[in-house]
Formats: structure tokens, C-alpha cells, sequence
């Protein structure tokens, strides 16, 4: 990708962009790439600064991992989304691990961590915006610890399946019991006795293609 593309993208997305010296722009899409990760590539480890990562096309999922293995998604970015916990470096207040996947074929513009941080130190509009960006997110993980914490199963499967129809536009949710349940942080065993249960009530239908919703009202019921 040439370096006008970096440009052109960057003044859209970052509000500071035009408060920057010309020559710290140049620096931060000198230290720019182009990156495609296939399904399933995990992006991040947690292990070190991976860079501030934006999404231009397909998907990334968030999560964090238990010592035992099992991991929790904290939330999931998408086309126009930017990731900050990737970047470490930058947020130094950070200190757990995170980790990154792509969900889908996904194509990012990642910018060094540390080549973002040393911009940051000379402009505090950076420093605020990244802090901004943070808080934003960290939002999404309280509301997913809320739901695990706090709600009943049948309504955290409504919220969720609720969510993703009014973020795809899409009736039919294309997901399996097993990546339901590993968004929701849930067990899949759990996870296909509630929808044979909302199935039963004439709710959704489940299908080998996915989780079709028949009954909307009913659905919002469950989350009230």
C-alpha cells in the first residue's frame, strides 16, 4: 500500500491527525503495514507489543485466556474498528494479556506500537485519544462481565442473538452453538439446550446454516 493511502485513511479515522507536525505523520505511515491474517490467525499473543491494529475488512475477536486454558471473549471488532490493547507499548496502565484472532479473512493496517508511542510522547492529543479509545473498550468488557456475572442464561442468548441480527441486518445468525458459546463465554452444551428451548417456543429456529429468529417480540421480552 502506498503511503498517500496511509495518509488518506489516517485523516478519517484519527481526530488528531490534523494536529500533528507533518513530519510525525510521515513517521507513522513510514511505520505502517498492510496486513491480511487468514481465519483463525491468531494476531496477538499477549506476549509483546503487537501495534495499534485497524480493521478495514473482516473481523477480529478479543479475548482473554485462563491458565487452564479456557478463554472468554471480551468483545469483537469490525470494519472501521480500532484495537488498542494490542499495543501495550502505548498503553503502559495495561497489564494483562490479551489476545487477537481473526474470526474471518481479515485485512488491517497495523501501526508500530512503539513507532505510536513515541509520536504520543510529543502530542497529548494522541496520548488522550488513545486513553479515550481504551475507556470506550473497556465499556464493551464491563457489560460482557455484567452478563456473565449477573444475568440469566436465556436472557444473555436473547442480548446476544438481538446484537448480532441488528449488526448484520440479518434474520438468520450464521454461527455455530460452539462460536456462540465461545462469544457469549458460556458452554456449548448450555448454549444448545437454551436454543432448543427458544426453538421449542417458536423463537428461532436452529439449522446447520445457523440460528434463524422467527419471533422478534418474543426475543425482546427476554431481554427486558
Amino acid at each position: 500500500m502506498q503511503e498517500i493511502s496511509f495518509e488518506s485513511i489516517y485523516r478519517e479515522i484519527f481526530p488528531f491527525w490534523e494536529k500533528i507536525s507533518d513530519a510525525d505523520k510521515e513517521y507513522i505511515c513510514q511505520h505502517s503495514c498492510d496486513a491480511t491474517y487468514p481465519k483463525g490467525k491468531n494476531i496477538h499473543d499477549g506476549s509483546e507489543c503487537s501495534g495499534v491494529i485497524l480493521v478495514r475488512s473482516g473481523s477480529l475477536r478479543l479475548y482473554m485466556m485462563s491458565e487452564e486454558g479456557k478463554d472468554i471473549t471480551l468483545y469483537r471488532l469490525h470494519k472501521g474498528d480500532l484495537c488498542m490493547l494490542s499495543a501495550s507499548c502505548v498503553l503502559e496502565a495495561v497489564t494483562f494479556d490479551v489476545f487477537v484472532d481473526a474470526e474471518e479473512d481479515s485485512q488491517c493496517c497495523v501501526i508500530s506500537g512503539h513507532a505510536f508511542a513515541a509520536v504520543s510522547k510529543r502530542n497529548p492529543d494522541i496520548r488522550i485519544f488513545a486513553l479515550e479509545a481504551a475507556v470506550s473498550r473497556f465499556s464493551d468488557v464491563m457489560w460482557v462481565m455484567q452478563q456473565i456475572l449477573f444475568m440469566s442464561m436465556d436472557r444473555r442468548l436473547a442480548i446476544f442473538l438481538s446484537d448480532e441480527s441488528a449488526r448484520t441486518g440479518l434474520d438468520t445468525i450464521p454461527l455455530t452453538h460452539g462460536q456462540i458459546a465461545r462469544y457469549m463465554g458460556s458452554a456449548r452444551e448450555v448454549v444448545s439446550r437454551m436454543l432448543k428451548y427458544f426453538a421449542g417456543e417458536g423463537i428461532v429456529e436452529v439449522s446447520r446454516g445457523g440460528v434463524k429468529i422467527l419471533d422478534k417480540k418474543r426475543l425482546r421480552q427476554l431481554i427486558v
